[in-house]
């Protein structure tokens, strides 16, 4: 089994390699009893919500790290992946912003993600 922060990388770099947009991570330790690190991101279309889910799916099965239940795939608006200590929020990019889980948990510390992010080049 890896390690928390491995687990955090497999799923960033999943969710990057889909082309997900404005992925962050917070630090929920201490703050809830739910998990520990809420990994958010978003895509424009149903369709690439659910893709960006069975990529970190099976990027997660790959490291050894089971998907412990999943929600939101009839809708396919807002996919929630628990892996434990984990959980993957993947939203349709106008619903993201009506939950806001950004504000909902703004006392959480930002994760930095940025060295397991592909900086795209136009």
């Amino acid at each position: 089994m890896i390690d928390a922060k491995q687990q955090l990388e497999v799923a960033v770099k999943a969710v990057d390699g889909k082309r997900a947009a404005d992925i962050l991570a917070l630090d929920l330790g201490g703050i809830s009893f739910i998990a520990d690190t809420y990994l958010i991101a978003d895509a424009p279309t149903e369709r690439q919500v659910l893709a960006i889910a069975d990529e970190v799916i099976d990027k997660m099965a790959e490291a050894g790290v089971p998907l412990t239940r999943q929600e939101g795939r009839q809708e396919g608006q807002w996919l929630l992946l628990d892996f434990g200590d984990l959980l993957v929020h993947i939203f349709k990019s106008e619903i993201r912003g009506f939950y806001n889980l950004e504000k909902l948990w703004g006392q959480a510390p930002e994760i930095n993600i940025s060295e397991w992010l592909v900086e795209e080049e136009f």
